[in-house]
């Protein structure tokens, strides 16, 4: 029994898909069973159950990947403390999120960090969805993943520490502009502009729009609300976007965001595998992120929790 077959076994229950894990992974389908097979031939019970779709664990499995984990992670702290001994080592604090997350929530985080902690190295990955975040932190590749919020995956906690409603940005000249309020039914024959189906908001809000009776299909897709705006100033459609990039375009002055009324709002926040687990300067930048979000309080349409 390896480390690596101690890896590739929590992997595989958290996946839930060998295949899948195996592109994620960078392997081959049989090198990943190999290991799980390894491990069952050791220990003489089953450890996964496979099935047409995938595979789940085994009461066995189930017990050995939680304890795994436990360990698993106990351990990279300790390779990351002893690392951070060698002064010729910097500590690395690595996050996944979306593209433009750092520009519109972090931003006075990163600042205080870097001047509290300018040898450690603080380093983003960006992901066009949570799931793709997730994968990253599957992978352990990351430490932290600002993600939404809402849906559980195995193996991870979340900390949820907003909640955001959704806008129609519009241009100045656009007619809606001159409403401050709007319903899916007011907006059913817009321009749409819409995210990519990769991007989890994509499927919260055209989900959303169709059980109101309302389909959202749209004449031009993009990754980021960034790009979203763009498109709006050049007269190309309308967009949806949420509370804080809303605030922080119609600041610009070039385009209008109108609340969306029967729109649920999305959850936003951290997602990790073991609180307790995670660096202390994982800690700091949550409760720096935390402070700066306090002074958002003014923002229409954003709750914190």
């Amino acid at each position: 029994m390896t480390l690596e077959d101690l890896r590739i076994l929590v992997a595989a229950c958290e996946a839930g898909n060998l295949s899948s894990l195996a592109r994620e992974l960078r392997r081959t389908q049989s090198s990943i069973s190999q290991h799980i097979a390894r491990l069952e031939a050791e220990l003489g019970v089953k450890l996964l159950e496979r099935h047409a779709r995938g595979v789940t664990p085994t009461a066995a499995g189930k017990a050995l990947k939680d304890s795994a984990l436990e360990g698993l992670d106990a351990i990279e702290v300790g390779i990351r403390r002893v690392r951070t001994m060698n002064q010729d080592e910097a500590q690395t604090l690595t996050i996944t999120t979306g593209g433009t997350t750092v520009r519109h929530f972090m931003q006075g985080a990163v600042v205080k960090f870097k001047r509290a902690h300018p040898n450690v190295n603080l380093r983003f990955l960006p992901a066009s969805s949570s799931r793709r975040c997730f994968e990253i932190l599957r992978l352990s590749q990351a430490d932290l993943g600002f993600v939404t919020t809402g849906d559980p995956v195995r193996g991870f906690s979340e900390k949820t520490v907003a909640r955001q409603r959704l806008f129609l940005l519009v241009s100045k000249s656009d007619p809606l502009a001159k409403h401050k309020r709007v319903t899916l039914k007011d907006i059913a024959g817009i321009r749409y502009l819409g995210l990519s189906g990769t991007t989890t908001h994509h499927g919260a809000i055209e989900q959303a729009a169709l059980e109101h009776g309302i389909q959202l299909k749209p004449e031009v897709v993009f990754d980021d609300f960034d790009t979203a705006k763009i498109f709006v100033e050049l007269d190309l459609g309308q967009a949806i976007v949420p509370a804080v990039h809303a605030h922080n375009f119609e600041r610009t002055g070039t385009v209008k965001a109108i609340l969306i009324t029967d729109l649920p709002p999305i959850s936003i926040g951290w997602a990790f595998r073991r609180w307790q687990h995670l660096p202390a300067v994982a800690h700091e930048f949550v409760e720096l992120m935390a402070n700066d979000l306090s002074r958002m309080r003014g923002v229409t349409g954003l709750e914190l929790v």
